[in-house]
This record gives structure tokens, sequence and C-alpha cells, in this order.
């Protein structure tokens, strides 16, 4: 892992130098992008672009700006596909949303109802991020209101890793599984929850929802490869504007994707950041940012279990920097053994570090749950890392 901060130093300084507000301020470190990720010059030079130069409605005009912005809504949903290593962009759709969670709630509202039937089963999980458990239960409640019975089942997890547990699945998984709801990367544990392990386990029918909130951005989403029904993402999250995200939708197995109700005016200014934001991840090569955080989180986890008086949670067996367990993609939660994670993050706020400290809307949690997500992005750097162990180790 430290050879890979050594091999890619020369590759991350000029991309790090292409974000306003990290280098407008080199006394505070950013570890924060779990939350919202921050935005190149590039994104912001596109969104002013368009609001200046051809800023209209789409779909609703004949006039060149309005052509233009119709044309680039198109554009860009046929970017997602390219994006997302779609292998048959003529049979699948792309609809926008305003982030992942409205996203998965349209899955929920306006497609799985038409799937299922009284006595039907979903497999949903139960500990991600409460966005990908609450519109299930929600439909699950809608539609019993309908007389029509469907069974939630929790996708089961490991005890150890925090990862799904394929085996625990297949005793879940049964002749009335309909759906499966799934992460591609867990928001508090880090993992890639190895999806290919469902399709493996519930067999060629089934559809699968993929929030994909933690990869998109972070890094390479193929859908050739998972073999999911869904794909959706937040916008924000892979250096674009707030208030943009998208689902992804196969339309392979079960009916196709309508969003329901009158589809108003889009984020068109939201839309042309995002497009650029594609744009520059592209080049900057989502591969080399995956292997650019996973070696700052290993660095962070190696650190961390190095002092008794943390606790990280997920997979205790990754924290060795020279471990052959799979490794954490751009996040690290941990806990310190005295200290509250509201107080703590407040502490190292005071040394210039910014981190999240609270529940993360992991489902399941309560108020005694609070922990501190360090979560990292191209810009972060090593230097960083080590400054926050620096202070961190003060604490113990």
């Amino acid at each position: 892992m430290g050879d890979d901060i050594e091999l890619l130093t020369p590759w991350q300084r000029p991309l790090r130098a292409q974000f306003p507000i990290i280098t407008g301020h080199p006394e505070l470190a950013y570890l924060d992008s779990a939350a919202t990720a921050q935005k190149p010059q590039a994104v912001l030079d596109a969104v002013m672009t368009y609001l200046t130069t051809s800023n209209a409605n789409a779909g609703r005009g004949s006039y060149p700006w309005a052509n233009h912005t119709t044309a680039l809504v198109e554009r860009v949903r046929e970017r997602i596909k390219e994006f997302l290593d779609d292998p048959d962009p003529a049979h699948s759709a792309v609809h926008f949303t305003s982030g992942a969670s409205e996203g998965l709630r349209t899955v929920a509202r306006d497609w799985l109802p038409g799937l299922l039937s009284d006595g039907d089963e979903i497999v949903v999980p139960f500990a991600d991020h409460q966005a990908n458990l609450s519109p299930w239960l929600e439909a699950a409640r809608l539609l019993a209101r309908q007389g029509v019975r469907v069974r939630v089942r929790e996708l089961p997890y490991q005890a150890g890793s925090g990862d799904y547990d394929e085996r625990a699945l297949a005793r879940v998984a049964g002749p009335r599984t309909r759906f499966v709801a799934a992460t591609h990367v867990h928001h508090v544990y880090g993992s890639d929850m190895n999806v290919h392990r469902i399709r493996r386990v519930v067999g060629p029918d089934v559809p699968i929802c993929l929030d994909a909130a933690q990869s998109a951005g972070h890094l390479p989403v193929s859908v050739r490869e998972l073999d999911v029904d869904f794909v959706v993402f937040s916008g924000h999250k892979a250096l674009a504007p707030p208030g943009t995200g998208a689902i992804w939708a196969r339309g392979r197995r079960g009916p196709e994707l309508r969003p329901g109700g009158w589809q108003g005016t889009p984020n068109t200014a939201g839309i042309a950041g995002l497009a650029a934001a594609l744009d520059w991840l592209d080049a900057a090569g989502t591969d080399r940012i995956e292997r650019w955080t996973v070696a700052l989180a290993a660095r962070l986890t190696d650190g961390l279990a190095r002092m008794d008086s943390y606790e990280v949670l997920g997979c205790r067996a990754s924290l060795d920097a020279a471990s052959e367990v799979q490794r954490r993609r751009s996040i690290v939660t941990f806990r310190h053994r005295g200290i509250s994670a509201h107080d703590l993050g407040f502490i190292l706020y005071s040394h210039g570090f910014m981190v999240r400290s609270d529940g993360h809307c992991q489902a399941g949690t309560g108020p005694g749950d609070g922990s501190v997500r360090v979560s990292l992005h191209v810009y972060s750097t090593p230097e960083e890392v080590d400054g926050l162990l620096a202070a961190l180790a003060s604490l113990q």
C-alpha cells in the first residue's frame, strides 16, 4: 500500500491542485468526502458556462438554447451508461434524480409494486444506509394496505467483517424471493460488499438494486461485471454539484421503470456539472483513484491498530497495512474508548481535521452508537492522514 502512495504521488498532486476549496484552505484537512465530495475547477466552470451561455428549460422550447439543453440532458444519459460500462445501452435507461435517496425511493415506489404478488418475499439490508432500507419497508406497508402481503427478509451479514454473508443468504432466499436490494461499498465499514456473490446465490432471474453512492466516482463501477438491474448514485458524492443523481435501469428483469408523476424541470445546471465530473473522473482514472484512497485508508487503519484507545469498526483482519484481506475503500470509521464521537469530532476540528461524528444514517443504530468516520478522495494526502494519526495519538 505504501508503494502505491509513492508511485501515485506525482499523479495525485496536480489533481489536488484543481480543487479550489481544498487549495484555498491549506490549514484544514477535509476528511468527509463520503458525505459530499469537493468539486474540481472543471465542474465549476461547466456549471457557470452553461448558466451564462445556454441556460433554458429542457424539452419545452424550439429555440437554440432550449434545443441545446434538451440535447445536453439526453447526451448525459448516454454518458452515464458509458461511465457505468453498460454493455447494452440501447436497452437500458437513465433517469435523473436529486440523489441516491430519491433514486432508491423511485425504484421502491414506482417499480417494485408492479413486480410483487401476495406471498412474495424481498431481501433488503438492515444495517446499511437508512436510504437503502426505508423505501423497501414503506413499499411493503403500502402493498399491505392494498391486501398484498410481502415478506421483508433481512440480507444477512458476516459477524466479524460486516460483509454480506452468502452462506446465510442461501438459507434466506427461496422460491418466493422476487427482489434484492444491496450496497456496493458500505458507508460505515468502507468494504466492497461483493454483490457478485448475491447474484450467484439468488440465481439469474431475481432483480438486484444496487446503492452505488459510495462507489460511483471512487472506483470503477461496471454493470457489465456486476449483473445488477438498477444502479443508483448521487452526483454530489462523485464530484458533481448537489441535487444531482441518477438511476441506471437495465430493464431486463421485471417491468420497465416508469417514474410516476409529472416530470418537471430537471436540474439542468447540475446535469451539466455531472457530465463534467464524469469526464474529469475518466481522465483522472477511477482505477487510480481507488488505489490512492485504498492505500490512504490502509495507512490510517494501520496507525489506528497500534493505538489501544481506538476501536475500528468493520473487518478487524484488514487493519494491518500488510494484510492480504480485502482493503477498505476510502472509508475508515472508529470510536475512542473514552471520548464520545461528538466530542472527538469537535476536538479534531480544533486540530484542523473535518470528519463526520454521529451515527452516519446507518439503519438500526441509536443515539449511543456514534462513531467518527474519515472518508477520503483523490484530493486527500498521506500528510493529512499522518497529521490525523498524530492528533489521535495525543488523545490516547
